[in-house]
């Protein structure tokens, strides 16, 4: 069972004005499933979007990407457009044909122009897209569509999670009420960068396209790269947040003012909820961990350490076990890769326990502390480097029997 999640209650989930939601199921790659979702927007909303660093990146990132930068000036983004089953990565030119064709047969049913819709798929990777399904399931999606369906939207786009992952704020803004609302699905194959496999944020707030691309930048810094389950960045990782402009208010234009730092927050913070139910829901996890690196010189080292941490396997397993072989920490921290780090300057804590200084055991640590704390579902592993003033925090998990059992049965 997921780590301290429940499934999202569908009342808290706020519609956001100028996004419209349709899911159906396509029979893309399992019967009787929701796996194909549309959102629809009104005239005018800004998208912007990170995207996975993998050089293998699938199709529908690379149209995504080509779609968002040749869109004319006074033209917006109509509609997005994702399946589940078939993640159309590692399927060459046809790939990408197919992703063209699932936004050709979108704009045709919607009037737009092909560049006015983004594609993204998840799934199995080299699996070519069954775009004649999809394409038969686009007019159910129309048909369905509701500005209040967001929980059916986040269980459209799920593959090995467990449950639906949906969440919504109200800010303030300027004086005025902003809502935002965001979807993400994800449970295994999660690292930076992006590290969310596909998460969508809208929010009704008024803010020019420049301004978008750093907020999610900016957002997406603060939550879906600060998780990983097992260190394998996705194909087709995507981050969208789309901005309605619907709210009653005037339009953010400085990345300096008081209104963009309270927007960042509320969408960082949707954003958070998110990426920590991602890990709290990750294939076969029993435990959240929440690593924290303190007193580097710079962020960068600090995140090198909390995620050497949470990629090693021996640390993982040992916090799967309940195990305090605290040891296996340390030894991440040495090989982490920060030059001239003094080692006997080093303090870890496993929450309110410490564990070593001095370059090794704490005279006061007993190992029935440690165990205490190994045996808690939510647990906080402290690093002081004591070299500086930087800090950096990383949410991960433990590596369980189960990772394996679904990760060796994924396609079966």
């Amino acid at each position: 069972m997921p780590v301290n999640l429940k499934p999202p209650d569908p009342k808290s989930l706020l519609p956001v004005k100028g996004v419209s939601l349709g899911v159906t199921e396509a029979g893309i790659r399992k019967a009787d499933r929701k796996d194909l979702l549309v959102m629809k927007l009104e005239t005018g909303a800004r998208v912007a979007g990170v995207f996975t660093q993998n050089r293998f990146c699938a199709a529908p990132v690379t149209v995504a990407r080509q779609h968002l930068s040749m869109l004319d000036p006074g033209a917006s983004i109509r509609a997005l457009v994702v399946n589940t089953g078939c993640a159309n990565a590692g399927t060459g030119k046809e790939g990408v044909a197919t992703a063209r064709q699932t936004c050709n047969e979108l704009a045709r049913l919607i009037g737009c122009s092909a560049a006015q819709v983004l594609p993204f798929s998840t799934g199995v990777i080299m699996e070519p897209l069954p775009v004649e399904k999809i394409a038969a399931g686009l007019p159910a999606c129309l048909a369905g569509l509701r500005e209040d369906n967001w929980l059916a939207a986040a269980q459209a786009i799920m593959t090995t999670d467990t449950l639906p992952k949906a969440t919504s704020r109200r800010l303030k803004v300027d004086g005025a009420d902003v809502t935002v609302t965001g979807i993400a699905k994800g449970a295994g194959m999660i690292h930076p960068d992006m590290a969310t496999l596909l998460g969508f944020v809208a929010t009704d707030a008024r803010l020019n396209l420049p301004l978008a691309r750093a907020l999610v930048a900016r957002a997406a810094e603060r939550s879906f790269n600060r998780i990983t389950v097992d260190g394998d960045t996705s194909t087709n990782d995507s981050f969208m947040l789309i901005a309605t402009g619907r709210a009653d208010m005037p339009e953010v234009g400085d990345v300096k003012s008081a209104a963009f730092d309270a927007l960042l927050d509320g969408v960082s913070a949707v954003a958070a909820d998110l990426a920590q139910a991602i890990i709290r829901d990750g294939e076969g996890a029993t435990k959240f961990i929440t690593i924290r690196v303190e007193g580097g010189r710079k962020e960068v080292e600090c995140r090198k350490v909390a995620y050497s941490i949470a990629h090693s396997p021996l640390v993982k397993t040992a916090f799967f076990a309940s195990d305090p072989n605290l040891g296996r920490i340390l030894a991440a921290v040495g090989y982490a890769g920060v030059p001239d780090l003094a080692v006997d300057r080093v303090e870890l804590y496993l929450d309110d326990v410490l564990v070593a200084k001095n370059g090794g055991r704490s005279p006061g640590y007993r190992e029935a502390d440690g165990a205490r704390v190994m045996k808690q579902s939510e647990i906080t592993v402290r690093v002081l480097l004591n070299r500086g003033t930087a800090a950096a925090t990383v949410w991960t998990c433990d590596l369980s029997h189960d990772y394996v059992t679904i990760n060796a049965e994924y396609r079966t």
